[in-house]
């Protein structure tokens, strides 16, 4: 990236469990920004400061979602940021069944056990909530919390059929409210960034989204692709059929994929043309 861009690449270390836990690494993530962005740190580095993008992956890129939603509603940030380029992120941990998590769900590298457990370690909760969050049970229709919030990521409506398929939605009539009472945090926005307010998203700026086939997280990034095209913001979204979550990485010897090589060249190619 910095030498096919000709860019400063500043990688923050956020803080990791189990050292600290939610929303710790938002704040990390949001302090190392904006010492970045005074006027006398880029001038050290020679930075544009009309040409500055935020990005991340897998989980990165939850925390490059949640710092552009942090920037987008606050006046004096709100326009500090020209793009932001997620890839594969993790966007919510309402739904666990969405099509690509019914049909991935026991994919190698991530499959949705996996993932459900890395967001109990993010909030510090229980081992014991795995299973009934496999199955939706904490985003009941008991569940009042959760309510409001289950519209925006109905996946049958911005989800297209050729994503969809013969899925069927799984929402519980009655579940386990013990869940989000104990873990309120599954319901936040900065966790979750797919489920913030339209104001929030219509603030945000040019967004690209890559997702692959073969990855829990597809529709993720699908469903925010789209809640943001609804509200105006410009995004491209980036599919890969034969993708897989954390392909980007298998780009040298003796794992340099065809498609780790792929979705790395969109992905600057795109940076350079944007940035």
């Amino acid at each position: 990236m910095a030498e096919e861009l000709n860019a400063v690449i500043v990688s923050i270390e956020y803080r990791l469990v189990p050292q600290v836990y939610f929303p710790e690494q938002i704040h990390d993530v949001v302090r190392a920004t904006k010492y970045f962005l005074q006027p006398e740190v880029l001038q050290k580095y020679k930075v544009d400061p009309s040409r500055i993008g935020v990005s991340g992956d897998s989980a990165g890129g939850n925390l490059a979602a949640a710092l552009g939603q942090q920037f987008s509603q606050d006046a004096n940030l709100r326009n500090k940021l020209k793009l932001q380029a997620l890839i594969y992120p993790v966007l919510q941990a309402l739904d666990f069944n969405t099509p690509s998590y019914q049909q991935n769900v026991n994919t190698p590298i991530l499959p949705r056990y996996v993932m459900v457990k890395y967001w109990l370690d993010y909030f510090k909760g229980n081992y014991d909530f795995v299973q009934a969050m496999m199955v939706n049970n904490h985003t009941s229709l008991e569940v009042e919390e959760a309510a409001a919030l289950r519209a925006r990521l109905n996946w049958m409506s911005l989800l297209p059929a050729s994503i969809t398929k013969d899925y069927k939605p799984v929402v519980q009539t009655t579940g386990n409210a013990r869940i989000v009472r104990e873990i309120p945090q599954l319901l936040d926005a900065r966790s979750s960034p797919l489920i913030a307010d339209q104001d929030v998203l219509q603030h945000l700026p040019k967004t690209y989204i890559l997702t692959c086939e073969h990855d829990v997280l597809r529709d993720d990034g699908i469903m925010y692709a789209r809640r943001l095209e609804s509200v105006g913001v410009e995004v491209t979204l980036d599919h890969f059929e034969d993708g897989f979550h954390g392909c980007v990485i298998f780009t040298s010897w003796p794992t340099n994929f065809s498609v780790g090589i792929r979705t790395r060249n969109s992905y600057i190619q795109w940076l350079d043309q944007n940035l």
